[in-house]
């Protein structure tokens, strides 16, 4: 994390999500649910993702605070992960958007909760790509970095409309 507070991490997550709904905000429904190709999500396929994998993440953050000795992460065939991005017709733009706002506040609540203790604190990851990190790492990488890689990923839809 380097000289990065958590306050600041925290602050960079909310200000992803806020550049999401800002975003969000002034596009058509059929623009939200377009999809660029057959392989690539559409918007709102991008923000239930959003929705689902953060949330995840800051559970197994509490996971790893609580017992250390546990395996943490998952395979992208996870099924809470799958299904996020597969339902997506069923959800109105307006409640997604709503869970996205809440979901600055939880971020802020549960990454609040971190020191320079808690953020050092190692484990083993399911992922053997990652072996054993900090919990700074999910931070970071799968908290941070994600969530601004998906408002890039946004953004590249919005280039491929014209």
């Amino acid at each position: 994390m380097g000289t990065k507070t958590i306050q600041q991490s925290i602050e960079s997550v909310q200000q992803s999500i806020d550049k999401m709904i800002g975003t969000v905000l002034g596009l058509s429904e059929e623009t939200i649910r377009w999809k660029p190709s057959e392989d690539e999500w559409s918007i709102i396929q991008i923000l239930c993702h959003v929705l689902e994998a953060v949330p995840y993440w800051l559970g197994e953050i509490a996971q790893i605070k609580a017992q250390p000795g546990e395996l943490w992460g998952r395979n992208h065939l996870q099924e809470a992960r799958l299904a996020a991005v597969t339902d997506t017709d069923k959800r109105s733009v307006e409640d997604v958007l709503k869970e996205l706002e809440s979901l600055k506040s939880q971020v802020g609540k549960e990454l609040g909760t971190l020191n320079k203790d808690s953020l050092a604190i190692e484990a083993i990851s399911r992922n053997p790509n990652f072996g054993t990190k900090p919990i700074s790492f999910i931070v970071d990488h799968l908290i941070i970095e994600h969530v601004s890689k998906h408002y890039g990923q946004i953004e590249r839809n919005l280039s491929k409309l014209n």
